[in-house]
């Protein structure tokens, strides 16, 4: 009995010894970063987080040829490509922004919605945020009389993320209330002028210093041209393959969510998407 109970006591003594190694192990990446800081280089990059040969940009016309075949050919729901786009920008917000990296606890973030689906990938986006731990507040002026929307707005409501009756039009109160901006108010699908409603909106993230996240596009942006002057986001999400316009993005961020994409149609448009790393959805391209 004595034998054993100093066996016992000498592989705890040896497990013990070992526990600090394991947790170094645990909470280190392959660049020797902690696993919750940002990839931050100092070329402005995120780190090699897998391969790509050189991404391909599509057209506006592209764009939408490949959701009508995800729609009608793949069978792919409006609410499904949703909530892969959401939970697509919540990773990419949480691997830029990590929650610990932020001053405030949590980080607080205003997610600013428009009338169409981009707006609900927004509402996807604000309820994986919160449960990856950041406070969104969701600003959705122009709410369409749809049960999905409908639905969705119910979700974040049940998860307790607050709704904006106005919007702040000072910038300097909105980049102290909030830490991070995302713009979910227009997509690739836009083609009039920004609506009147939404000029004083696009006016005021121009000035906000703070960084805005925008999803597939920045809005006010021309899908194909881009737009110098408008939004400059800090972050791009691109979603199933980036935009013409992506060409001029200069924030320090560029995601790419397009791990969803059936083999067959990314041959078929000659997307060359990136070969994700392990369970990856999102890919960082800048």
């Amino acid at each position: 009995m004595f034998r054993l109970r100093s066996l016992l006591s000498l592989g705890l003594l040896v497990a013990g010894s070992r526990l600090p190694h394991i947790r170094a192990q645990h909470n280190t990446c392959h660049a020797g970063l902690i696993w919750w800081e940002p990839q931050r280089l100092s070329s402005g990059g995120c780190g090699d987080h897998g391969e790509h040969g050189g991404e391909v940009y599509i057209s506006q016309e592209e764009a939408q040829a490949l959701d009508e075949e995800l729609f009608n050919e793949y069978q792919f729901s409006v609410d499904q490509l949703m909530e892969l786009a959401g939970l697509n920008c919540a990773t990419a917000i949480g691997k830029a922004y990590p929650p610990m990296s932020m001053s405030k606890k949590p980080p607080t973030v205003l997610v600013i919605c428009g009338p169409g689906n981009n707006g609900g990938d927004g509402l996807f986006c604000a309820r994986h945020l919160k449960l990856f731990g950041y406070q969104p507040t969701i600003y959705y002026p122009k709410r369409p009389n749809k049960s999905l929307f409908t639905a969705l707005v119910t979700q974040c409501q049940k998860m307790d993320i607050p709704f904006l009756g106005e919007m702040s039009q000072e910038p300097m109160l909105i980049d102290e209330l909030y830490e991070l901006v995302v713009d979910a108010i227009f997509g690739f699908s836009f083609k009039s002028d920004v609506w009147e409603s939404f000029l004083s909106i696009l006016s005021v993230m121009s000035g906000l210093t703070v960084p805005i996240l925008s999803i597939y596009i920045p809005s006010g942006w021309d899908v194909e041209k881009g737009n110098a002057g408008g939004i400059p986001p800090d972050l791009l999400i691109s979603l199933t393959a980036p935009k013409k316009s992506a060409t001029q993005f200069t924030g320090r961020y560029h995601y790419l969510g397009c791990h969803f994409v059936p083999p067959a149609l990314e041959k078929k448009y000659q997307l060359n998407l990136p070969l994700y790393p392990d369970t990856e959805c999102v890919f960082c391209l800048q």
